[in-house]
């Protein structure tokens, strides 16, 4: 997500200096190569840091507060954080008073600029720095604000959704190929139906209710396949693997 999030940045913004923080000489060296002309450090200092230097936080939960640390010592005053679970007011103790926090969750389709962001601030945001942050996201996508409270419950839709769709069209790939198609064709058909349905839901006025009905004849195929994913409770699948996800989120927070 980070180097998704630099690549965005610095193809729709070259009036701004990014810097990629990767320690570990190796990772750092082949990070260089893929994100050129992007720089990229093993470490964050102090004359690396101006007055309107922001840091954007992309790190695994438990080695957040570490970071935090270096990035509170450089002196910097404003942090976006994607790293799931962790709460603005959490992430404030561990820096200057006042400094700002904006609390953010992309998704993976930002790394070709079709994700969709939802972010929320902190208790020392100001209008500045939620706007500066929306700015930043529309690099990748589509930003929405929500409260903090809601975060959790994006993390476990949109954050996760792409692993739950591309375990649908593993899925659905696999029953092709039961029903005799090549893995070839059946992937073709799958993914190409998986774009197209998104494009029509995206242009047409009509909800997934009102579409999921015009694709339906009485007594049909559709409805024979509908009627047994009813039956094995797919929709109570989608509702209770949110749900899970969602708590998962608040224990990675405690």
């Amino acid at each position: 997500m980070g180097s998704a999030i630099a690549e965005g940045l610095s193809r729709a913004r070259p009036d701004v200096s990014v810097l990629v923080i990767q320690r570990g000489a190796a990772k750092a060296e082949s990070l260089a190569r893929r994100l050129a002309p992007v720089e990229v450090a093993e470490e964050l200092s102090a004359d690396q840091v101006g007055e309107s230097t922001s840091v954007v936080l992309c790190v695994k939960p438990d080695q957040a507060e570490g970071v935090l640390r270096a990035v509170a010592l450089a002196g910097v005053r404003r942090v976006v954080s994607v790293v799931a679970g962790l709460s603005c007011a959490r992430l404030e103790a561990g820096l200057p008073e006042g400094a700002a926090v904006i609390r953010a969750m992309p998704n993976t389709p930002a790394a070709i600029g079709r994700g969709v962001s939802a972010m929320s601030g902190g208790a020392h945001c100001t209008r500045a720095d939620l706007d500066w942050t929306e700015g930043l996201l529309q690099t990748l996508g589509s930003v929405v604000r929500v409260p903090e409270s809601k975060m959790d419950a994006v993390s476990a839709l949109s954050g996760a959704m792409p692993a739950y769709l591309f375990l649908v069209v593993e899925a659905l790939v696999e029953a092709g190929v039961h029903q005799g198609l090549s893995r070839e064709v059946s992937s073709q058909l799958v993914v190409e139906t998986l774009r197209g349905s998104a494009e029509l839901l995206v242009s047409s006025s009509e909800s997934p209710e009102a579409l999921r009905h015009a694709v339906t004849s009485p007594g049909g195929l559709t409805a024979a396949g509908l009627r047994v994913l009813e039956s094995r409770a797919v929709r109570s699948a989608f509702l209770e693997a949110v749900a899970s996800a969602a708590e998962r989120s608040r224990q990675l927070g405690r």
